[in-house]
């Protein structure tokens, strides 16, 4: 079972939402896949609860129903240390919105998942090193408004880089959580914190689809001369 914490200079607070950030080292295209966005997908779920009766490789391996028992049992409130607002896995990063539970509850959670992850891809790859490029970064949402634009934003991650036309076609995200609400397998909790029903919420992520890629194309050409 994992245990990495991420220690960070300005501790995350408790009851706050944060905007957390990972992108792999030298942009290395992490997940190839279908089934490595899934196993990471799986693993936040996971790795967001406090237990340790089972490890991850297991859980994963489990069957459908012997998961659903696993997770009656283990995950529940009191174990729980992030709520997951949104997410969203693309090729060399990744975006995740979540509200502390508990102290040291995202270092907790983001780092053993993180951590999981190399490993495994590692041993897949035969690899060593790093796979990712530094500690994750995190910013913090400050208003109501700030964390319905970061829904947005990270829904639109696949578009704004080309790799589908509309976000309901990116398979490793949350944005089909938030427009089909008969969708099972639900991992985020966002409607006490957005307010919308599943079609304004579409219309209101369509909405930005074009101007989100031409400030996307802006952004690269400016960064490119320092970075690329």
């Amino acid at each position: 079972m994992y245990n990495m914490i991420v220690k960070r200079k300005v501790p995350l607070v408790n009851e706050e939402f944060y905007h957390i950030f990972s992108r792999s080292i030298f942009k290395f295209q992490v997940f190839t896949n279908d089934r490595n966005f899934e196993r990471f997908t799986t693993a936040i779920e996971f790795f967001n609860y406090k237990q340790n009766a089972m490890a991850f490789s297991k859980f994963n391996i489990n069957s459908f129903q012997a998961q659903k028992q696993f997770k009656n049992e283990y995950f529940t409130k009191e174990n729980q240390l992030t709520e997951i607002i949104a997410f969203c896995l693309m090729p060399t990063h990744l975006h995740l919105l979540l509200k502390q539970l508990q102290e040291n509850g995202i270092s907790q959670m983001v780092g053993n998942a993180l951590n999981s992850y190399s490993k495994y891809f590692n041993t897949k790859l035969d690899r060593t090193g790093p796979l990712w490029e530094s500690k994750f970064k995190n910013v913090l949402v400050d208003s109501d408004e700030q964390l319905l634009h970061l829904t947005r934003y990270i829904h639109l991650n696949p578009v704004s880089a080309h790799l589908v036309e509309h976000p309901k076609d990116w398979q490793f995200s949350s944005y089909d959580e938030y427009v089909n609400p008969k969708q099972e397998n639900r991992i985020c909790e966002f409607e006490k914190y957005i307010d919308m029903n599943a079609k304004d919420y579409e219309k209101f992520v369509m909405d930005r689809k074009d101007y989100q890629r031409e400030l996307s194309k802006i952004k690269k050409h400016l960064l490119e001369p320092y970075f690329g």
